[in-house]
């Protein structure tokens, strides 16, 4: 389930009020970069991880 145009305008309307309008790039500054360090952070773990799918070892 999407949400609608109408629910949208009322989540950024609700971060604006919460946060101003002068914190908005910060955040979006700080969002972009915690995803990216996500991202790193897990291709590194799929490169460490073996790529064995026949299961757990005896």
């Amino acid at each position: 389930m999407r949400p609608g145009i109408w629910e949208v305008v009322i989540i950024v309307l609700a971060v604006v009020v919460l946060f101003g309008a002068r914190r908005l790039p910060e955040l979006a500054r700080a969002l972009g970069s915690s995803i990216a360090e996500f991202k790193k952070a897990r291709k590194e773990a799929q490169a460490e991880k073996p790529n064995d799918k026949s299961g757990p070892a005896s």
